[in-house]
């Protein structure tokens, strides 16, 4: 018997089997794939945007400016989703794929899925070069897009029609496997996407997804809970695993039982509340005094969905020497960093079982005690910084605490690069689970205001996100601004202008170099002058306000709170005030210079380097 088919062009039957795709959400079904970011050229928009636009009111094709910021958009909307959902980004050929790539290397090194799909040289070679092929000589089967290779989990490229039968399931397998979550990229030759091709009725039929579950292995879990068991001062550290896992309330009841303390990485944060009992801050560099000495002090630390960056561990520095590690993660990879005692598998059922066989032990309470006391200590020290004075420009931490005063419960804090992270890790009290995203496994400038446009695309009704960056950032990326009100998508935009890149010329004057093209008045400028961002902001169609002064912002954050639109505020900030931090960084300091204060620099990065752990 003959098998069912229908005869469709390859993007007509890739769109086709997109719009088939489902999964489950909070028990209810819903497209896997949500929508499509997209900018045509010539390399996708006779074919690609032909089948696209048959689909629009199925599968909605949004029109971004840049197609890094697309992409970006499409991590900050998988981030909100916690992974249960995903966006495509379609770009045409040559600089519309390659301008991706940045955007394909924080969803990587940040495990969040995104479909990438771009263009590419035709199968044939018959009308080569085409416009934007960048030829090699010795390989005329390279183009731009093996870039991709280096920053995607999954990467194939459509020469042939019937390719996508076996090369889309893979993708889409790849995306939701929580060990190898990440971008995924598929080239489509543009001869290939034109062609009409045979393609099973069954390539097309409705399909669920789920994000599997593995469970630990018997005896891994045994020698972890034997190892924790020894335990007099233990700790947790929680990751961006715990989000995606779906893991909060699982871990936060396990510690509360076993007298554990919580501390939280980067993308950790938001997964317990600022409040929450067990809750001792955030750890590492960009970290609390409170997490970072009960991590000096602990004997078995138990890493939960984390992949232990050097932000997290202070390059290795904020733990006793003496200290195990038990690292509970899907990924084989970051389970097994740093001679951890490995337990691969999802984090809410591998933390539930380790709580089912650990009996009636608890910590003692003295530990407990002692991080309630330490983060008690914390708060006060936050309470010191953040209080408004008299100053006539802000610092970060006042700005915080103010835009923190006029957050809803439910509204998203969006941050990424320069300053901001650092002082939002710390002085950002989060009020409810899921509501903090900062970006900084791969500390993209740009990513903010695009993930801002994200965020509020998968938040229906569901708070509002404000995202907070500096003036720096602002420059390298903005238009999303205009994305947002052109697609009606609402964001609260907080602009902090120090006058440049004001945090890494912190790090370049702490080891000991001069102010260098970093802030505008060390850089080769005719004059250093102030651009007006809120009149900018308005020039694209938000609504803007300059705030002059603390009491200025909150106000505009109370009618920030109540417009129709993605509004921007912007403020001027101290360029040199910031909050303590108490973790050390393994930075490149030269080993041979004239000047004073660099030796002295490299003096101390030698008593960093004593301090490091010896692991891999």
């Amino acid at each position: 018997m003959a098998r069912s088919t229908i005869r469709l062009t390859m993007a007509q039957a890739l769109v086709r089997y997109l719009c088939n795709q489902f999964t489950e959400i909070e028990g209810e079904r819903v497209p896997l794939f949500a929508g499509v970011f997209a900018i045509f050229g010539h390399g996708n928009v006779t074919c690609l945007s032909e089948a696209l636009e048959a689909v629009q009111d199925q599968l909605p094709t949004w029109r971004g400016q840049n197609e890094q910021s697309m992409a970006l958009a499409a991590i900050g909307f998988a981030k909100a989703k916690k992974r249960r959902q995903i966006m495509v980004a379609a770009s045409s050929i040559g600089p519309g794929a390659t301008n991706m790539v940045t955007a394909a290397g924080v969803a990587h090194t940040n495990r969040l899925p995104v479909l990438l799909i771009s263009g590419d040289s035709f199968a044939n070679r018959q009308p080569d070069p085409v416009m934007q092929q960048v030829e090699h000589f010795g390989d005329p089967t390279i183009t731009v897009n093996d870039s991709f290779k280096a920053v995607t989990r999954y990467w194939d490229r459509i020469t042939l029609p019937g390719q996508i039968v076996s090369s889309l399931p893979q993708a889409v397998a790849a995306m939701l496997d929580p060990a190898d979550c990440g971008p995924a990229f598929i080239g489509l030759c543009q001869d290939t996407q034109e062609m009409a091709f045979d393609y099973p009725e069954a390539f097309f039929e409705p399909t669920v997804w789920s994000v599997p579950r593995p469970r630990p292995d018997r005896e891994r879990l045994a020698e972890a809970v034997e190892l924790l068991r020894t335990a007099k001062k233990p700790l947790i550290i929680a990751g961006g695993g715990v989000a995606y896992s779906l893991a909060e309330d699982t871990v936060a009841a396990f510690a509360a039982a076993r007298g554990i303390p919580v501390v939280e990485t980067i993308a950790g944060k938001g997964a317990l509340t600022h409040d929450h009992p067990v809750h001792a801050g955030p750890i590492g560099i960009l970290g609390s005094t409170s997490a970072n000495a009960l991590a000096a002090e602990a004997d078995v630390i138990l890493a939960i969905g984390t992949r232990l960056m050097d932000f997290t561990t202070g390059s290795w520095t904020v733990f006793s020497h003496a200290a195990k590690f038990i690292s509970i993660n899907t990924a084989r990879w970051d389970a097994t960093k740093h001679r951890a005692l490995a337990v691969v598998g999802d984090a809410r059922e591998t933390v539930e079982e380790l709580h089912g066989a650990m009996g009636n032990w608890q910590a003692p309470a003295a530990w407990m005690a002692n991080a309630r006391h330490l983060f008690g200590e914390w708060n006060a020290l936050l309470e010191t910084h953040q209080a408004p004075t008299n100053a006539l420009v802000p610092t970060y931490a006042q700005v915080v605490a103010a835009v923190h005063r006029g957050a809803g419960d439910s509204d998203r804090l969006i941050a990424a690069a320069g300053g901001v992270p650092g002082e939002v890790v710390k002085g950002w009290r989060v009020k409810a689970p899921g509501t903090f995203d900062c970006e900084f496994g791969y500390s993209c400038m740009g990513y903010e205001l695009a993930a801002g446009w994200g965020a509020a695309m998968a938040r229906t009704g569901n708070g509002t996100p404000i995202v907070m960056l500096g003036d720096g950032t602002y420059m390298m990326m903005n238009s999303d601004i205009y994305s947002s009100v052109l697609s009606g998508h609402k964001m609260i935009v907080i602009v902090c202008d120090n006058g440049g890149y004001a945090v890494i010329n912190r790090l370049q004057n702490a080891k000991g170099i001069p102010g260098f093209n970093n802030l505008l008045k060390d850089c080769r400028v005719k004059e250093p002058f102030a651009v007006d961002f809120a009149k900018h902001a308005e020039s694209m169609g938000a609504l803007a306000r300059r705030c002059e002064t603390l009491a200025d912002l909150e106000q505009a954050m109370t009618w920030a709170q109540s417009t129709d639109r993605t509004t921007v505020l912007t403020i001027v900030t101290d360029a040199f005030e910031w909050m303590p931090g108490d973790a050390d960084w393994d930075v490149g300091v030269p080993e041979v210079s004239s000047r004073e204060n660099v030796q002295a620099a490299r003096a101390d990065q030698e008593r960093i380097r004593s301090k490091q752990r010896v692991g891999v």
